[in-house]
This record gives C-alpha cells, sequence and structure tokens, in this order.
C-alpha cells in the first residue's frame, strides 16, 4: 500500500504562485509514475501533470509553461509549482502513484483546495 498527503493548497489572487506537495509513505518506488489530477465544481477530475521514472514529465496544454511537476526520491515527494494562477485553475487538486508494470494510477491522496480569485 501507498498512502499519499497533499499540502500546500489555499486562496490566492490570479497571477500568484502556490507549490503543492505530495508525500508518499508505504510501498513507495522511484519507479512510480507520479501525477496530479485536479476537479473543480461540476466537472470531471482531469490530468494535470505526470512525472515517470526516466524524467520525463508531461502536461497538459492549459498548463504549460505555467506549471512544473518535480520529484524529490530521496524524500518520496512530488511537488507541483504553479504560477501564474489564474481563476480557471481552481480545483481540488490530487496526488496519484503508478506502480510500474500497472496501466492505471493505483493510489490518490485526500487532495487540496487550490482557489484563484480574479
Amino acid at each position: 500500500q501507498v498512502q499519499l498527503v497533499e499540502s500546500g493548497g489555499g486562496l490566492v489572487q490570479a497571477g500568484d504562485s502556490l507549490r503543492l506537495s505530495c508525500a508518499a509513505s508505504g510501498r513507495t518506488s522511484s519507479a512510480d509514475a507520479m501525477a496530479w489530477f485536479r476537479q473543480a465544481p461540476g466537472l470531471e477530475r482531469e490530468f494535470v501533470a505526470a512525472t515517470y521514472a526516466a524524467g520525463t514529465t508531461r502536461y497538459i496544454d492549459s498548463v504549460k509553461g505555467r506549471f512544473t511537476i518535480s520529484r524529490d526520491n530521496a524524500k518520496s515527494t512530488v511537488y507541483l509549482q504553479m504560477n501564474s494562477l489564474k481563476p480557471e485553475d481552481t480545483a481540488v487538486y490530487y496526488c496519484a502513484a503508478q506502480p510500474p508494470h500497472t496501466s492505471r494510477y493505483e493510489y490518490w491522496g485526500q487532495g487540496t483546495q487550490v482557489t484563484v480569485s480574479s
């Protein structure tokens, strides 16, 4: 089992920055793919960014150039640096882990609220 705990959310103004953290514990591995998803009220949960064991990253188009995902394997922590925040970034942000040799994100955190006011 893997436990994920997010932190760092809050209420900010448009243009501000936030850094989310996701601390992993349990049967974690640097080989896991780690990702951030978000869900806004009334909308489906959507993928935001991921970092893979090989060091590659992937982002949805709407956050490219503004968000950066990174990981510190020594601390078993994944970060999401969010700059130039927009009101449409308002959502609950979830951290997820995909163990190697699996096809889906199997472990999820409880989420952290990010609210961006205009």
